[in-house]
């Protein structure tokens, strides 16, 4: 009995010990990061039948459990994750908002400089510093759009930054994550499949770190170890082996940094859809979605701003009395063929209609049966069977493929506006090359007796006609019959009893004009060079008038408004990630609580179990004095 005794009062003090040590540990460790309360899971011993029944023979210590809610935990790691790729794009963007949000030193008050410099020379159109003006502005202008995607290639460049030092540290983090599954597995396995709870917060802890850089599932195994998933399924640890990210140029643009998984002897590229959540995800979705298109959007209003005034400045005449030339040097469409391309791969790409251009990238591939252009920002696209040549273009969103050499399965990237703000560039630096007059000049003859009137006439658009500036003569039948001649040299000339019609337009020689009111017999027009026009300022006008012209987005929006629109989306956006990132923070925050309430060690809890544990104690040791006690008298009797 004495003996019996003795053993229950030593199995409670033993697990009492334990209670206080664990009571002990919690205490301890309640400001350790990722430290889950532990308790010990008692039960009974073996009880023994003796005539009175079953008599009990104390209690054991079964294991020591973490308080772990493993529903918790994953919903924590999946609100963690979207909260981290949240805040990398808003830190990201703001750099964005701030470059486009300064009034004194974006785009939209260098453009209404240059335009204001176009008027001055408007209302003198032969002053030579008003001229000057002009091209000390333009080339102003030319250096904002420089400056302005110097800026985004630098945050590019800082993107592909932010993604190699991603990717160290998830591989550093996976590494750990494997050496601790082996710990794990082996000091389970000489404790006999008691759970190494400590082992496990650490590894709580390392998966916390990993999913803040990128999403992670994570799966336990029969032995103890956890394999690692990230982003929509990628193995990255299973148990003590691991899978290396890298960091590598990317197949279709080496400008940018994308990431690579190291399988073995093998590089396997991951789409990017395929990376999701944390500051990795984050960014790579704030380049693709905000900085790409940005520096397009900038590039797109360089080029049509080039082409548009370029068009017109060729339609005027410039103080020398030559038609004016190319005023803007305007970038090409940028052709990537993709790095696993045959080296003999090409393909030739040109705008063929800039107020088509969206600020979108394009993908040129062929199957073996068709030759497709596909518009990346939504996956549209164009294809033709027949191979694209300069007769027969494969044309989309004013894009057009003229020639293509490329074997079956290749692929090339066409970004038609990435250099438009990089590459713009002045082509005129003498002032008296300005094309401030236009090229002809009309007038009546100063004995025509009718009502009718000449306009000033418009040159029309591109290509010009050979015999643009050839002197035109429009002669009126007498007696009137309301038909006239036209006589000079060029295409169709001379031509006989033209119908008149008033104020319709008239063209010949690639110049329009109309004559209005009514005309009399014998009545005499000319079209005539405009020699020595140098205060002619209709070509100017004209070149300022583009200001307000919706040049762009198919005859929908200006420069201005196209820059408005870029602003706009990128404040609207940058205010939505605000928004959304701290809301997102505050969910992380409570869902943070949740897991404490239930997994964190709360003191004053722990201080009651503390006392609760040390009468225990005592008790137990009670029990062991009366054993002894109990036994002593026996042997006083015996």
């Amino acid at each position: 009995m004495g003996n019996s005794i003795l053993n229950i009062g030593i199995s409670g003090l033993l697990t009492s010990q334990n209670q206080l040590l664990t009571t002990g540990h919690n205490i301890s460790n309640s400001d350790t990061p990722g430290f889950n309360r532990q308790q010990v899971v008692l039960s009974t011993n073996v009880p023994y039948s003796g005539g009175a029944g079953f008599i009990g023979q104390g209690v054991q210590s079964t294991t020591v459990q973490r308080i772990y809610n493993q529903f918790l935990v994953s919903q924590s790691l999946q609100v963690q994750t979207q909260s981290e790729a949240l805040d990398s794009q808003y830190s990201a963007i703001q750099q964005l908002d701030n470059m486009f949000a300064e009034a004194t030193s974006g785009l939209s008050p260098t453009l209404q400089n240059f335009f204001s410099a176009i008027q001055d020379v408007a209302t003198n159109p032969s002053v030579i510093p008003s001229r000057q003006s002009m091209l000390s502005n333009a080339e102003a202008l030319i250096a904002r759009f420089h400056s302005m995607d110097k800026q985004l290639s630098q945050i590019r460049e800082g993107v592909n930054t932010q993604i190699a030092s991603a990717v160290t540290q998830i591989n550093s983090l996976s590494d750990q994550i494997s050496e601790i599954n082996k710990q794990i597995v082996w000091a389970e396995g000489a404790a006999g499949g008691h759970a190494a709870n400590d082992m496990m917060d650490q590894r709580d802890a390392l998966i916390v770190q990993l999913n803040k850089l990128i999403n992670t599932d994570t799966i336990i195994q029969s032995d103890g170890s956890m394999n690692v998933y990230v982003g929509n399924g990628q193995a990255l640890v299973i148990g003590a082996q691991t899978l290396k990210l890298q960091a590598g140029e990317s197949i279709d643009d080496p400008e940018n940094l994308t990431v690579n998984l190291i399988n073995g002897g093998s590089t396997i590229r991951l789409p990017e859809s395929q990376i999701t959540g944390g500051a990795l995800g984050g960014i790579l979705s704030f380049r693709s979605g905000t900085l790409e298109n940005a520096q397009n959007a900038i590039g797109r209003i360089a080029m049509v701003l080039g082409e548009t005034f370029n068009a017109q400045h060729q339609l005027g005449m410039d103080l020398n009395g030559d038609m004016g030339g190319e005023f803007f040097n305007i970038a090409a469409p940028k052709v990537i063929s993709a790095s696993t391309n045959d080296l003999s791969s090409n393909i030739a790409a040109s705008i063929s209609n800039y107020g088509a251009l969206t600020t979108s990238d394009y993908e040129f591939s062929y199957d073996g049966a068709n030759y497709t252009l596909t518009r990346l920002s939504d996956s549209a696209s164009v294809s033709t069977a027949v191979m694209p040549s300069g007769a027969s273009p494969l044309t989309f969103d004013g894009v057009s493929v003229t020639s293509a050499t490329i074997l079956v399965g290749e692929r090339f990237r066409i970004q038609p506006t990435v250099n438009g703000a990089k590459d713009i560039a002045l082509k005129i630096f003498d002032t008296a090359k300005i094309a401030a007059a236009a090229p002809n000049r009309t007038s009546a003859a100063s004995t025509n007796v009718g009502t009718g009137t000449i306009s000033a006439g418009t040159v029309n658009p591109l290509p010009l006609d050979t015999n643009l500036q050839q002197p035109l003569t429009i002669m009126f039948h007498s007696p009137y019959d309301g038909l006239y001649d036209v006589a000079g040299i060029g295409t169709g000339l001379p031509a006989t009893n033209q119908t008149f019609t008033e104020g319709a337009d008239i063209s010949f020689n690639g110049f329009t004009f109309q004559i209005s009111g009514v005309p009399a017999a014998g009545d005499v027009f000319t079209i005539a060079p405009n020699n020595s026009g140098v205060g002619d300022n209709r070509n100017i006008l004209a070149l300022g008038a583009l200001q307000i012209a919706n040049t762009m987005d198919n005859g929908m929006a200006s420069y201005q408004s196209a820059y408005g629109q870029l602003v706009s989306l990128v404040g609207n956006r940058t205010r939505e990630l605000e928004v959304t990132s701290k809301a997102q923070a505050n969910l992380y925050e409570q869902t943070v609580k949740s897991i404490q309430s239930a997994s964190g060690v709360n003191l004053d809890e722990e201080a009651a179990n503390l006392m609760r544990f040390q009468q225990t104690y005592q008790a137990s040791g009670k029990l062991i004095e009366m054993s002894n006690t109990l036994f002593d008298s026996v042997l006083r009797f015996s």
